[in-house]
């Protein structure tokens, strides 16, 4: 299997009867499609750690309630889009990339736009990669999800005046030494907006309130802040707002195993809920 631009990312758009709304979801790292270029030498069970399994189910209802869903087909460790595009040591690199690159603190480590140590600790190649590697991943992937994003900004802000994008992620229930939070347990939810400057405070307390409504723990930009799809397309003073989710996973799968717990569907009921709720708040602000 090879990736292309037509076939690493997937869009599903609201069904003929659902009301449009002006808000659409994006999974960017559900993706379990592991192409023959990969070349990993981990096991496939601890590529997958990097994963945020199942988050694009728990969200497919989205487009049979008025909100398109992007959901990428490719596996995060291979393609992080979540990343900007220069989010990459120079020096794990074998060869020399002709533009600047700029990691951040996880591109430093490993964990940026391509993983290249998982979660900063084990090697996933036993050799550095080549430009050109980078460069296809970036065509292939990047390129087409990023591209994705931006068009429905663009479809729905024309028609309605006003955007809502919700990030959908999920989180290990325990970070690590090398996590924003380290070796601690970690709250139900996480709600991103970049301390407030992705989308309207309205949208992110509105959130908090509906899920501790439902008994959930609900903490906002900690341990995350959310990262590059909700900050490189949002606007809130114009109109486009942009806001990161974080499940922990230890609400619906099991971790080890990567499998859903017997309580999955009851749980996927209450995101669906929360989709007709966001739905409901979108419409409302329409102009």
């Amino acid at each position: 299997m090879e990736f292309t631009k037509d076939t690493s990312i997937r869009i599903q758009n609201p069904s003929g009867s659902a009301e449009v709304a002006p808000l659409f979801f994006d999974s960017p790292h559900s993706g379990c499609q592991f192409p023959d270029d990969f070349k990993a030498i981990l096991s496939l069970m601890r590529l997958r750690r990097a994963e945020d399994a199942f988050v694009n189910d728990l969200f497919s209802e989205a487009p049979n309630l008025g909100a398109p869903l992007i959901e990428a087909l490719f596996p995060r460790s291979y393609m992080d889009t979540n990343r900007a595009e220069t989010d990459f040591s120079p020096e794990d690199l074998s060869d020399q990339w002709p533009l600047t690159l700029m990691p951040s603190e996880k591109g430093a480590r490993g964990t940026g736009l391509v993983w290249v140590r998982m979660h900063g600790f084990d090697e996933v190649y036993g050799e550095k990669l080549s430009s050109g590697t980078l460069k296809h991943r970036i065509d292939t992937c990047w390129v087409p999800y990023h591209l994705a994003v931006s068009k429905l900004y663009n479809q729905l802000f024309e028609q309605f005046g006003v955007v809502y994008h919700l990030n959908c992620h999920s989180m290990r229930a325990m970070g690590n030494s090398k996590d924003v939070g380290a070796a601690h347990p970690r709250p139900d939810f996480i709600l991103s907006d970049r301390d407030g400057t992705t989308c309207e405070l309205g949208l992110v307390k509105a959130t908090k309130d509906y899920l501790e409504n439902l008994g959930y723990v609900v903490s906002i930009n900690y341990p995350f802040k959310g990262a590059e799809l909700i900050q490189r397309y949002s606007d809130p003073l114009g109109g486009r707002h942009s806001m990161q989710i974080e499940i922990n996973r230890r609400l619906y799968m099991n971790e080890e195993a990567i499998e859903r717990l017997p309580s999955f569907d009851n749980f996927k009921a209450k995101m669906t809920g929360l989709i007709e709720f966001l739905a409901a708040y979108a419409n409302s602000k329409t102009i």
